[in-house]
């Protein structure tokens, strides 16, 4: 499986990015997705995940009421919604599916990761 991440950038605080990860693969619509972010500095962290069908999504409680993870199994791709975003939401943002049982909240419950994509907030 192969991710691709797209849709980072400069955003003033405030406003609104929507990132995308394309995936490769038939099987797609069988893995757990997750986005997780690393600023500079600092360990990479879980930002959100959803179930293959969309039916259940998970946040991090510093993006919960400003994020939403969706997913378009028919379209291999899975997007994180970044609304109200803050300055300290800056970092690189990564995709990762997950093909096995495996946390979902923590990197190594994830078998596949995308290159990441760079998300900065100016104040």
């Amino acid at each position: 499986v192969q991710l691709q991440a797209s849709g980072g950038g400069l955003v003033q605080a405030g406003g609104s990015l929507r990132l995308s990860c394309a995936a490769s693969g038939r099987t797609f619509s069988s893995y757990v997705m997750g986005w997780f972010r690393q600023a500079p500095g600092k360990a990479r962290e879980f930002v959100a995940a959803i179930t293959w069908s969309g039916g259940s999504t998970y946040y991090a409680n510093s993006v919960k009421g400003r994020f939403a993870i969706s997913r378009d199994n028919a379209k291999n791709t899975v997007y994180l919604q970044m609304n109200s975003l803050k300055p300290e939401d800056t970092a690189v943002y990564y995709c990762a599916a997950r093909a096995a049982g495996g946390d979902i909240w923590v990197e190594n419950g994830y078998d596949y990761w995308g290159q990441g994509t760079l998300v900065t907030v100016s104040s």
